[in-house]
């Protein structure tokens, strides 16, 4: 008998090969497709080139009076702040982008590929680094042109980068985990800005914990958001590996062993 003459439900597509190097290479393979993409989709850049171009103006001079006394004073409290914010909405994209490939079939012809399953979830992320890394890079550029000094220098500065890059790397999970359960790309956008807006504005991204209400503070201090910031102004303001940053890293890990199996399970539920 023929494999064409096998019933349907005997028919599996080909096991991914398990070996580490195997995974590494085919994830490698999905970031450059992705990198692609962007290169022929240059709209895909433009939530981490104008968001903090716009969101730094706007912020500094509507809020650093009323905060800080003045806007010098509060660039130091604004562009860490900014700096999460603007890489962590970033992030939101991925999710979206998956489930716009679902939706499209890109992923029947993934499915019968004997790829790790990992790879066409993990390679995007991958890709967007570059996103994050620009984003970065650009909040800190608008800073230091509106009279913003890093106190850490250019190590605290660059560790600070890196810190978020990873941070949104690590949260980016949660947000693949979303694109899997989804049923449409707005769907996934509508849910992942429900959860992040609310963990970026209800933390110290923009004004300083004592300044919130009593019954606030609680949930700021909870907010993983704020821990990433707060290790952003402590590298950056001073270039001081703190117990913050410790916290940080600690979080991301933490939510890179839930939500990665989660976002592989749930795709792997669809194939």
């Amino acid at each position: 008998m023929t494999t064409l003459d096998l019933p349907a439900a005997t028919i599996t597509p080909p096991r991914a090969h398990l070996d580490p190097a195997d995974t590494v290479s085919q994830t490698l393979t999905m970031a450059w497709r992705a990198l692609k993409r962007m290169r022929r989709n240059p709209e895909q850049f433009f939530d981490v080139t104008i968001q903090p171009l716009l969101f730094t103006a706007m912020f500094a001079f509507i809020f650093g009076g009323a905060i800080s006394g003045d806007v010098q004073s509060y660039l130091p409290l604004l562009i860490p702040g900014i700096l999460a914010q603007t890489a962590l909405t970033a992030c939101m994209a991925t999710g979206v982008q998956l489930r716009e490939d679902m939706e499209k079939g890109v992923f029947d012809r993934f499915k019968s590929l004997p790829i790790a399953r990992i790879a066409p979830l993990a390679g995007p992320m991958v890709a967007d680094l570059v996103r994050y890394a620009i984003a970065s890079t650009l909040t800190f550029a608008v800073g230091i042109a509106m009279g913003y000094r890093p106190g850490g220098g250019v190590a605290g500065v660059a560790g600070a980068i890196l810190l978020v890059i990873i941070g949104s790397w690590s949260l980016a999970w949660a947000f693949t985990f979303v694109g899997t359960v989804a049923r449409s790309a707005q769907a996934v956008q509508g849910i992942s800005m429900m959860i992040m807006f609310p963990l970026t504005f209800l933390s110290n991204a923009f004004v300083p914990v004592e300044t919130l209400p009593g019954w606030l503070q609680w949930f700021v201090n909870l907010n993983p958001v704020s821990h990433i910031v707060s290790a952003a102004r402590d590298l950056a303001n001073s270039g001081a590996v703190t117990i913050e940053v410790l916290v940080a890293v600690i979080g991301f890990a933490v939510v890179i062993a839930i939500f990665a199996p989660l976002s592989v399970w749930s795709y792997k539920r669809k194939l």
